[in-house]
């Protein structure tokens, strides 16, 4: 099913005509300049991707986490995650100061590797050790290249964005399944599901961008993006300490 789905995926993206990045993405509702800042709140809204994120980095690497958790393989996937995120911050404050296609791509180049480092966590833990391990770097080169292969193509005249939602949209629909069809064998699955629900709610924020912020111009749907996408992020820290709490970080292949 796993792989039905990745090819139905595969084909869906690619069955359609290129698609460009339509000009009226970089149209934000919120515009307003604060203290000298333009688009402020955008901007500065990024702030809990760099907490989520640098918070996973120092729970990973301290001399205490470091004597807690496991030497193994297991987690570079969740340093790749947790350092995507992270860099998410800058890149997407970056691109938001003033928003074009140029900059955007400093917004997309972390996100994704974010998404294959999420993709390999949940890989290891309910499908394979060993597949996890040895698909990690295609991903993660994949993420990095799809991002890459859009901007080249805009800058030729012909942008072409599906590989870029295979990537993301792709990728979560694999975890989806994964957590769908195989058992955990680690705690905090619950965490998971919260981060997932808070990204659903990050995409329809992004959707709703302008309607939101016409409803009393205080905050706009993609500034509460932001924070929505940033509590997903604080969701998988949480997932990732309750499984070194629980020294569940390390676990047999299931093809052993």
């Amino acid at each position: 099913m796993l792989l039905g789905a990745v090819l139905a995926a595969v084909v869906g993206a690619f069955a359609r005509a290129p698609l460009a990045q339509w000009p009226e993405y970089h149209d934000f509702a919120d515009t307003r300049t604060i203290l000298g800042l333009p688009n402020a709140l955008d901007v500065v809204s990024n702030l809990p991707f760099a907490i989520a994120g640098v918070l996973g980095l120092v729970a990973m690497f301290t001399r205490r986490a470091r004597e807690a958790a496991a030497p193994a393989w297991e987690r570079l996937p969740w340093a790749t995650l947790f350092l995507g995120v992270a860099l998410t911050a800058p890149g997407s404050a970056w691109y938001h100061l003033a928003p074009d296609n140029a900059r955007l791509v400093w917004d997309r180049l972390p996100m994704t590797v974010a998404f294959m480092g999420l993709l390999s966590v949940v890989l290891a833990e309910r499908v394979s050790l060993t597949a996890a391990r040895r698909l990690f770097p295609a991903l993660v080169l994949l993420g990095i290249a799809s991002v890459l292969y859009w901007d080249w193509t805009e800058q030729a005249g012909s942008g072409d964005l599906r590989l870029y939602g295979l990537v993301q949209f792709g990728s979560l629909l694999v975890v989806l399944l994964s957590v769908l069809l195989y058992p955990a064998r680690a705690p905090g699955g619950s965490w998971l599901w919260a981060a997932m629900a808070f990204y659903a709610l990050a995409k329809l924020l992004e959707a709703t961008d302008a309607r939101v912020y016409a409803l009393g111009q205080v905050f706009s749907g993609h500034t509460l993006k932001h924070l929505a996408a940033g509590a997903g992020g604080a969701c998988l820290l949480m997932m990732y300490v309750v499984r070194r709490s629980s020294g569940a970080l390390v676990f047999p292949d299931r093809d052993a």
